[in-house]
């Protein structure tokens, strides 16, 4: 019996994964894979009232509430809110999580998103999957990894509200179906009940379904699916070039239908 694709989710903070391709991680979770969720930080700033030691606690378990209904591992890299740095510590990190998970696919953020923290955690993204199968590109990490086998296919998700930083719809390339784990998707974002209140707080948003379900209708509206996460697919020189999303799920991926 081979041995279970491996897929590692890796974004900024906890419940970005959750609003941005939970519903694929459901279905890729329903097909045998075996999932992996990494966030840089522990969410320490997500609070106006609680201070960052509380809140980290707090969120972490969230975080493995919400991935435990995938059956998937949860792994933090320990870096702080605002203060995710494209560097040497940092991609050495990242580098190491890849290196130990061995992922055929990573889902990560767009390169362009509202905030600095998730461009900065797509861009260290694409350096370490492009690195990872170096051997030379040492960790520094007690008993460290071995370097890949290969580079990871990758693919970005929208950014949050499908909105470049000017304002401008930003497209996906293709759309995944998820009329069928919305639902799973709801239930792992409604395990991170303390963002409900920060959220309200710092950027007025209503109740955390209430963006979801728009740019899940919006993606969908785009592949003519109820219900949709949209992606796009690294395509740089020494990245696989075959659509992996597609081959794994079939029907349930369809190109974006854009103007």
């Amino acid at each position: 019996m081979s041995p279970p694709l491996r897929v590692l989710a890796f974004f900024a903070h906890p419940d970005d994964a959750e609003f941005l391709c939970a519903g694929t991680l459901a279905h890729l979770a329903g097909r045998g894979a075996s999932i992996h969720i990494a966030t840089l930080t522990a969410g320490d700033c997500g609070s106006s009232i609680l201070p960052s030691a509380k809140i980290t606690r707090l969120r972490r378990q969230e975080t493995q509430r919400s991935a435990a209904l995938l059956h998937a591992e949860y792994s933090c890299l320990e870096e702080r809110d605002l203060l995710v740095f494209y560097d040497r510590p940092t991609l050495r990190k990242v580098m190491e999580i890849v290196r130990c998970v061995d992922p055929a696919l990573v889902l990560t953020h767009a390169p362009q998103d509202y905030m600095v923290d998730h461009e900065t955690t797509s861009r260290l993204c694409q350096s370490a999957c492009f690195g990872a199968s170096a051997p030379n590109f040492r960790t520094g990490a007690r008993g460290p990894a071995k370097a890949t086998r290969a580079i990871p296919h990758l693919y970005y998700s929208q950014p949050f509200g499908n909105r470049d930083i000017l304002g401008r719809e930003v497209f996906p390339n293709l759309v995944v179906d998820i009329s069928a784990t919305l639902e799973r998707k709801e239930k792992m974002l409604a395990c991170h009940e303390s963002q409900r209140a920060w959220l309200q707080f710092q950027q007025s948003l209503p109740e955390l379904g209430d963006p979801v379900r728009q740019m899940a209708a919006r993606a969908g509206e785009l592949a003519g699916f109820p219900w949709g996460e949209g992606f796009r697919q690294h395509l740089g020189q020494g990245f696989p070039q075959e659509n992996l999303l597609a081959h794994l799920l079939g029907d349930l991926v369809r190109p974006a239908r854009i103007g």
